[in-house]
């Protein structure tokens, strides 16, 4: 891969998606793939003021073997050490960045009762530390190519190739051009135009359709808002990029206003295992039933991780014309999956969606409607004939998506 087309993408994420100042501490988590260019990011991260940069390095197959031989009381156990990690975090805020380069299948024959269940006994202690810095630092998710990854989209051919194509396809959907953070500068301002214009309805609900079965009314938040792009921390005011690549306008609907069936168009690669194929059923906003022609054990134990976990977070809007999905790859990774096309998230909404959020606590945001949860789990929707139709208060219908894209 050419070396300045990483550089490119190394300051993109940097400056654009973190947006590192000075004197700050930066923790990178990644697997052990791409070590050259995570070297690059290091060096990129100092040359923009960071004072501290700590690389906090992890393997699947070490996971998989964990996940296998520990029992599930050990697996369940908050440690000291990560309790001093989640500590630090909280007290210093560094700007945190996810390098995923994970093999969707890299959890295939583990039991995923264990796994969910050890992930419900620690997330109690984990919650105070995380909405203690829900919105307050930088932090932003893209991915470099694994092998493993990379053979799955592109088999049949020898490894190295493969990783190059994969490389070739991050760049792309990742806007990385000669100067990518111009071109993120002005991506940004489009989907602050469709923001605005949704924003300006103050849409009671929207009702989707698609010949694939897709037929559901999602209630939206009388105080919630449209957001898309860049995001602001709330007391520093640095404004960052969380995913890089993101092509989504989005909002956390009205807990409890959800009804109708909805058919995925992509699979979902959710802790190590593929769902393929599969259907959500809503009653008064919550998971009634749940269908898959693979791994349907593991979708059902997703929605039953907690209270939440059966209730929508997010509801995102993407052009089916997406750059993403125009590549005509299924990335099997849901960093790009859910930017090629609509999409939805169980579990966990986000405060920001509410109209002046920093003047409300946790609490409070839950009160008006945020979804609270341990999981937040996008899955795709998007199809070549989705109809979106918004609805005011009022009655008015306005339609906002036709045939899967834009309809204004």
């Amino acid at each position: 891969m050419d070396k300045t087309r990483l550089e490119n993408y190394a300051k993109l994420i940097v400056r654009s998606g973190l947006n590192v100042q000075d004197g700050q501490e930066v923790l990178i988590q990644c697997s052990l793939d791409q070590p050259e260019f995570v070297t690059m990011v290091v060096e990129e991260c100092y040359k923009s003021g960071a004072k501290r940069v700590t690389v906090k390095w992890s393997h699947m197959p070490v996971s998989k073997v964990n996940y296998i031989y520990r029992s599930l009381e050990t697996l369940s156990e908050f440690t000291d050490t990560e309790r001093a990690e989640w500590q630090y975090r909280v007290d210093k805020l560094p700007c945190l960045l996810w390098l995923d380069s994970d093999d969707p299948d890299g959890l295939a024959g583990t039991d995923s009762q264990k796994i969910a269940s050890a992930n419900m006994a620690r997330f109690p202690s984990i919650k105070p530390f995380r909405d203690a810095i829900e919105n307050k630092y930088q932090w932003c998710i893209a991915a470099v190519p694994g092998k493993e990854w990379a053979c799955k989209i592109f088999p049949g051919i020898p490894a190295e190739e493969a990783i190059e194509k994969l490389w070739d396809a991050i760049l792309l959907c990742s806007r990385v051009t000669e100067d990518p953070i111009a071109e993120w500068d002005n991506h940004n301002k489009n989907l602050a135009m469709r923001c605005k214009f949704l924003n300006d309805y103050r849409f009671d609900k929207l009702e989707y359709k698609s010949l694939n079965g897709t037929d559901f009314v999602v209630g939206l938040n009388q105080k919630g808002i449209f957001c898309g792009g860049g995001e602001t921390t709330l007391g520093a005011n640095i404004y960052f990029n969380p995913n890089i690549p993101s092509e989504e306008v989005f909002t956390s609907p009205m807990r409890g206003r959800a009804d109708g069936k909805v058919v995925s168009t992509k699979p979902l690669s959710y802790q190590g295992k593929l769902i393929e194929n599969f259907w959500v059923e809503f009653k008064d906003g919550k998971v009634i039933k749940v269908g898959a022609e693979k791994n349907q054990d593991v979708l059902e134990k997703m929605v039953a991780m907690d209270e939440g976990a059966a209730y929508l977070g997010e509801v995102a809007l993407i052009a089916y014309d997406s750059p993403i999905n125009n590549t005509g790859i299924l990335f099997y990774n849901t960093l790009f999956d859910e930017n090629a096309s609509c999409h939805l998230a169980l579990g966990r909404g986000f405060n920001n969606c509410l109209e002046n959020y920093e003047q409300y606590s946790n609490e409070e945001c839950e009160k008006l409607g945020i979804n609270s949860s341990m999981i937040h789990v996008d899955f795709m929707i998007g199809s070549k004939d989705l109809s979106i139709v918004g609805v005011t208060k009022e009655g008015k219908r306005v339609q906002i998506f036709k045939d899967g894209n834009w309809a204004f």
